[in-house]
């Protein structure tokens, strides 16, 4: 029965009903307990379901059921990615099943042609996995080929061969940066790629292929995340940005990583406060996102909005970012979150508590569906707007929370300034008035290792903002430029 949950916590409430008309489709017979066993997990109930199916206890029957259920949902969220993604992949695997069934059937010549169409657009591409099953057939049946040559054929399957086998060396060589930085240890970023590298005796060129990149350029901005430190990352992603850029020429047969490539940048240029070169990224990411007959728009359209709405609150334009992040219209768990944090650097205090109320999620499912910064986010800033509501219960509550859930494991990965700065805050809610004191100024001046500006990381930059705020009796978002811009 967990898996079924699992499965269903990445189902949006639209496709929800889409699922249940997905059933009431495959449904043969009058019988429907597949929909009312789905129905009844999509409200959380856990507790003597097979009484409430069958009006008795009946496990066996259940198990069955559950198992059908399983694998019809397996089948649906197949079935929408099969709408959604790359439909380019799907049609060159339709060319590669039709050319096998004509070569079964001893129609060779439009098989070789069906063949011939489907490599064409795996070249085009750069899918050498999907080469590998083209060369396979075309090397099964290039004895009956009179058109092409057969040493050709041979020498295309063997250089496919070699590109495929150093994607799956860089695969292992992604699973070994991912790994190395899950390890609780404060290693810099670059120092992990450069070893793992160095393991798999790859070079790190522009031999590489503009997929690869991007994965290499979205594991080093993951990381810069995880550690809230892109000042470190940012000449490696300079320099790999740099590497991708002498691929000019291959950008529209890669758009979609391209967009990517740029967003990572956008953000990675945001978090270092270089907002006129975040802004160049997020404009030429839009440019990008037009073409192709907006082929890419409405999937990058969330992240477009982020950045565009980011740069204004951060660069003296709050009312417009509000503006502008209330004008996405589809569910976003970044796009609110933000919201959250401009009203509350605005002093709307009761419009920030409005959303926050609105996340009725345990932080476990939040951490599953945005990861588990985003619930560190989501906790420090409801603490902060708790104590500016006054509301002394929840807050004493959630310091509590916090302090159990996460002190261990932020200080594990070496963020001891987000502890240091909760416990600075319990002191602030106990003793407000102390908040001014020359005393209280020493507790915070011994607190952090002050970095400088430009190595500080702008969100850690901006909760800190808070409580300077209260220690000068400044404005939250005046106090918040004047730190970010340096005044």
């Amino acid at each position: 029965m967990n898996s079924l949950f699992e499965i269903m916590e990445i189902l949006s409430p639209e496709e929800c009903n889409e699922f249940l008309l997905f059933l009431n489709k495959k449904n043969r017979r009058g019988d429907t307990k597949n929909q009312k066993l789905f129905k009844l997990l999509a409200s959380g109930v856990s507790q003597d379901i097979d009484i409430k199916l069958y009006g008795e206890k009946s496990s066996n029957a259940l198990h069955a059921l559950s198992s059908r259920l399983h694998y019809s949902l397996i089948d649906f969220i197949a079935s929408k990615s099969f709408q959604r993604e790359a439909s380019d992949e799907l049609e060159i695997f339709k060319l590669i099943l039709a050319a096998r069934i004509l070569f079964e059937h001893k129609k060779y010549k439009i098989a070789f042609k069906t063949l011939d169409k489907a490599e064409k657009q795996a070249l085009e591409l750069d899918l050498y996995s999907i080469l590998t099953e083209i060369y396979h057939t075309k090397v099964q049946y290039a004895h009956l080929n009179k058109k092409a040559s057969f040493t050709e054929t041979i020498n295309a399957s063997n250089l496919n061969l070699k590109l495929f086998t150093q994607e799956q060396q860089l695969n292992m060589v992604y699973a070994t940066i991912k790994r190395d930085l899950k390890k609780q240890e404060a290693i810099s970023i670059e120092q992990i790629i450069t070893s793992a590298f160095g393991a798999f005796d790859i070079n790190l060129d522009a031999s590489l292929s503009y997929k690869s990149l991007f994965q290499l350029l979205n594991i080093s901005a993951t990381a810069s995340k995880l550690q809230s430190n892109f000042y470190e990352s940012m000449p490696f992603m300079t320099q790999l940005y740099a590497i991708i850029s002498e691929k000019e020429h291959q950008v529209d047969k890669h758009l979609f990583y391209h967009i990517e490539i740029l967003n990572l940048m956008a953000i990675a240029s945001f978090r270092n406060k270089k907002f006129k070169t975040s802004q160049h990224f997020t404009e030429k990411m839009e440019v990008e996102m037009a073409k192709q007959n907006n082929k890419y728009h409405t999937r990058f359209l969330e992240k477009l909005y982020l950045n565009k709405g980011l740069l204004l609150n951060y660069t003296n334009k709050p009312n417009e970012a509000i503006a502008l992040l209330k004008g996405f219209t589809k569910q976003s768990l970044d796009i609110e979150l933000t919201l959250v944090m401009c009203y509350f650097q605005q002093q709307e205090f009761n419009n920030a508590y409005y959303i926050i109320k609105s996340f009725n999620h345990s932080d476990a499912w939040y951490e599953k569906k945005n990861g588990w910064i985003w619930v560190v986010k989501k906790c420090i800033i409801e603490i902060l707007v708790l104590i500016e509501l006054d509301k002394l219960d929840l807050v004493l509550s959630r310091l509590k929370t916090f302090n159990i859930k996460y002190s261990k494991k932020l200080n594990s990965i070496g963020e001891h300034r987000v502890v240091r700065f909760i416990k600075l805050v319990a002191v602030y809610y106990e003793s407000p008035k102390e908040v001014t004191s020359p005393k209280f100024h020493d507790i915070v001046e011994k607190s952090f290792e002050w970095i400088g500006t430009e190595k500080e990381d702008i969100f850690i930059m901006s909760f800190y903002a808070w409580l300077k705020s209260k220690m000068e009796g400044t404005n939250i978002y005046d106090t918040t430029l004047r730190l970010v811009t340096k005044q």
